[in-house]
């Protein structure tokens, strides 16, 4: 074969996208212009095809988003069983759940009827109320019910359970001596935030007591003890609280980032605002406690601290004392509020 020949070849492998070898010897085939025409995909002409219209239905035949009362009343045992172990399994849901259990434990009546008004599970209700205490859990699940009735069975006073909406609630008003209200209900209670607030407000008796989860920001972390070592926080626990308490207020904290909320309706509160309204209710500020804002974002550091019973003690204190500044309160991602209406 001559080369232009073989050139001529090649570019008819490369034009007609042919790569097997031609076998040696064989003749090579040479096409002109009119001849290569066939094999090119012919390109379609005419005026340009209409799209296929796409079915949008109207809004009115779109079903309406469920509300938040409806979204709580349909739980099923899966999501039952979650909210139940938002509070154990880590170290750092240990600190979650001990930090509110002792915040109820500090505001918690002598006796009297104490309400756990979205009691969920019953996570909290061995601290609801005192020893001579009349106990109600108030939700709108059935299935949160069972599950609380299952695990307050083997108590010798367990509490009674009612299935009922908050934001209209079954239960007498000016009856209860402590009325707690944990989860944050006012910020996933959507359109009936507001007359969710007023009702809480409406079952405390005169003496009574309201405590109130509320989320006002995205959350805070120490900057001192965030750029120790996990294993240096345990020993450095050893040392009084209010030393540490001091160095941390002195170095500041960082915010974390803020989470878009996904959940239809879900809102934060400004706590400076619910003070407020409930000062203009007749009610004082016994407590205001941010929850773990020195490592409350830091699970590994936590983790480090809590196979030493001392430390974790320390912990807690420390994150109590840190909580009760106002300053933290502003971005605080849970914010616990006891208020006795006078």
């Amino acid at each position: 074969m001559d080369e232009p020949q073989a050139r001529e070849g090649r570019r008819y492998i490369r034009r007609s996208g042919r790569t097997g070898r031609r076998s040696k010897g064989a003749p090579t085939t040479r096409f002109t212009a009119e001849e290569e025409e066939p094999h090119r995909v012919p390109r379609r002409t005419g005026p340009p095809r209409a799209r296929r219209p796409t079915h949008r239905p109207d809004e009115a035949d779109r079903p309406a988003p469920a509300s938040a009362a409806e979204r709580f009343r349909n739980l099923d045992r899966y999501r039952v069983e979650r909210e139940w172990k938002r509070y154990e399994g880590t170290p750092q849901r240990d600190l979650f759940r001990e930090l509110r259990t002792r915040f109820l434990l500090r505001h918690r009546p002598d006796s009297g009827w104490a309400v756990d008004v979205g009691s969920g599970p019953g996570r909290f209700a061995s601290a609801l109320g005192g020893l001579a205490s009349h106990r109600v859990l108030l939700d709108l699940s059935d299935e949160m019910l069972v599950a609380a009735r299952s695990r307050t069975a083997g108590r010798p006073d367990p509490p009674a359970l009612v299935r009922g909406d908050g934001t209209r609630s079954p239960l007498r008003p000016g009856r209860f001596a402590q009325v707690v209200a944990l989860g944050n209900p006012l910020g996933f209670a959507a359109e009936g935030s507001e007359a969710l607030f007023e009702s809480l407000r409406s079952l405390v008796a005169a003496g009574g007591t309201l405590v109130l989860e509320i989320v006002c920001g995205p959350g805070e972390r120490s900057r001192y003890l965030a750029r120790l070592p996990p294993g240096a926080i345990r020993r450095l626990l050893a040392a009084p609280v209010n030393l540490v308490r001091t160095r941390a207020e002195r170095e500041g904290f960082r915010r974390e980032p803020r989470e878009a909320r996904s959940g239809s309706g879900f809102r934060r509160h400004d706590p400076a605002e619910v003070l407020n309204a409930l000062a203009a209710d007749g009610f004082g500020a016994a407590e205001v406690l941010c929850v773990a804002p020195a490592l409350g974002a830091d699970a590994e550091r936590i983790a480090a601290v809590r196979p030493d019973p001392s430390a974790w003690l320390r912990l807690l204190e420390l994150e109590e004392q840190i909580g009760r500044s106002p300053g933290r309160h502003p971005a605080a991602a849970a914010l616990l509020i006891a208020a006795t209406r006078r």
